[in-house]
């Protein structure tokens, strides 16, 4: 066969190849337990993009292309919530906007394919493109990085010690190996390129088990304090864009939930809380101006007889709000409080609403919220509580800040009323879980409409809710104070790996210059 019918044939095969790669990191993701596909998707895509540096391997054009269709079959099914209510425009070009990073992932591989470390260096590529649309632009949208389809895989220990980051690159290595493996089997066969193909796709797995041994206990040490936290969904009474228009009914209903376990307590079928964590938008009245709302918030934490983090919109005098979660203190009112840092852009506030405007009807419903400051560290009965509210769980900074800051435990409130019936409660969870180990501490999630949950520190989910029921989950939980080597480096392992991604880049770049002097 002539190198063009060839050409015809590779293609649209190669195309299926790469849209099944992204199909099958879609399918790694909660709420299947099926985290080994993800290093299968990995080896698919690099396989299908390099080629193991082959003459024919795809040009940097196709390189981009394979790699955006990958990102279509990857970011089309993990984010149907984005419309689920406003319709498959946002939903769609999100997952467009994702899929173009997906695409210089792919440039970048076809590079580096010709390189002799190829199944490390197209690995840090990978973690140099997570990184770069987990920050760019409006502040980046990390969902569907690698690490948060792995809570329940063996490599999730390295969380750790280098975070959600050294988690992807990880998984991608594991990929990158087993393509390797596949070059050996159906390319060249020698002891070296085995041996080294071997070696990537062990390498993390075996640093993995490495780490088991020092992962915190979920059972309190001697010494530690434990306390028992209680998780209050109350439910919405409807849901979509709309759940909270009966923003009396919400609150009224995890009021109700608050003085159910009450009862519960009195009855001795309960212990009595430490602490309450209700979710975020519990209160969209703000307390702080409306005394109705102030009293019902006061009598439920006097019945359970413990502060309730209270999940609040605050209105400014500017009339822009804050997502605020109040540490309510029962007569003594509210206390301490975290307004979110890390906001969701086209939700919580629309960038460009004069221009977006144009494209949805729905755009004007994007709120005019304003991002708070702090350390995302509140105190309630002696316990610091480092709180990540829903969107800001995603993003690695905002708990690495709040455990440095002395956190003992984890709150994730959050409010999933909006995106209905889907899978994106799941996924938010699992990066709770992801979290537990990152910074070995507990974490209490309480959602508005479920899943709310309780996590143990190596990541394991101890109670679950069911989706649209009110519920309480009451859990007795260690506090910690000593932190990881994740907690304690912060950033520094993702940008160790991005810088030594651009170095590998870089030195392909002046290798291509010489060839072609």
């Amino acid at each position: 066969m002539t190198r063009e019918p060839r050409a015809l044939v590779r293609v649209p095969l190669t195309s299926i190849a790469a849209v099944l790669s992204g199909l099958l990191l879609f399918a790694s993701f909660p709420p299947r337990h099926l985290w080994f596909l993800a290093p299968v998707g990995v080896a698919i895509l690099v396989a299908s993009l390099t080629r193991f540096g082959h003459p024919d391997a795809a040009t940097k054009k196709g390189g981009f292309g394979y790699g955006f269709l990958a990102g279509l079959g990857f970011f089309v099914p993990l984010l149907p919530w984005i419309g689920v209510y406003v319709g498959p425009v946002p939903w769609l070009a999100l997952a467009a906007a994702e899929s173009v990073f997906i695409g210089l992932f792919g440039v970048i591989a076809v590079m580096l394919s010709r390189s002799r470390w190829w199944p490390l260096s197209i690995a840090l590529a990978w973690s140099l493109l997570e990184w770069a649309r987990s920050s760019f632009p409006f502040g980046g949208f990390p969902w569907g990085r690698l690490a948060f389809g792995q809570p329940d895989g063996w490599l999730l220990p390295l969380a750790s010690i280098g975070g959600a980051p050294l988690l992807s690159f990880g998984t991608a290595l594991t990929g990158c190996g087993l393509a390797a493996l596949a070059h050996c089997v159906f390319v060249r066969r020698s002891a070296g390129t085995l041996v080294s193909a071997v070696a990537a796709t062990a390498a993390a797995s075996v640093v993995a088990v490495a780490l088991l041994p020092t992962l915190a206990s979920n059972d309190a040490e001697d010494g530690e304090r434990t306390i028992t936290v209680a998780a209050i969904q109350g439910s919405v009474p409807r849901l979509g864009l709309d759940f909270n228009s009966q923003r009396r009914a919400v609150l009224d209903n995890h009021v109700r939930e608050t003085l159910r376990l009450a009862d519960d307590i009195e009855a001795g079928r309960q212990p009595v809380p430490d602490v309450v964590v209700w979710p975020e938008n519990a209160s969209d009245i703000d307390p702080l101006r409306n005394a109705d709302a102030a009293a019902l918030i006061t009598e439920a934490s006097s019945a359970v007889g413990a502060p309730i983090l209270v999940g609040s919109v605050l209105v400014n005098d500017d009339r822009t709000t804050t997502n605020s979660v109040i540490v309510w203190n029962g007569a003594a009112g509210p206390g301490e409080r975290h307004d979110k840092k890390i906001i969701q852009p086209f939700g919580e506030y629309l960038p460009y609403r004069s221009f977006f405007r144009l494209f949805s009807e729905y755009a004007d419903r994007a709120g005019y919220f304003v991002p708070g400051t702090g350390n995302g560290v509140v105190h309630a009965d002696g316990t610091a509580i480092g709180i990540a509210t829903c969107y800001e769980v995603a993003f690695d900074r905002a708990l690495s800040e709040s455990v440095r800051s002395g956190a003992q435990f984890i709150a994730i409130p959050t409010n999933n009323a909006t995106f209905g019936d889907t899978e994106m409660t799941y996924q938010q969870l699992a990066m709770s879980r992801v979290r537990a180990v990152e910074h070995g501490r507990s974490v209490v999630v309480a959602a508005t409409s479920g899943i709310s949950a309780t996590v143990s520190v190596r990541g394991q989910v101890i109670q679950q809710s069911d989706l649209f029921v009110p519920e309480t989950l009451v859990q007795q939980i260690p506090l910690r104070s000593d932190t990881t080597i994740a907690t304690e480096l912060g950033g520094i392992p993702e940008a160790v790996l991005c810088v030594f991604a651009g170095l590998f880049v870089l030195l392909r770049v002046v290798a291509s210059r010489k060839t072609n002097l």
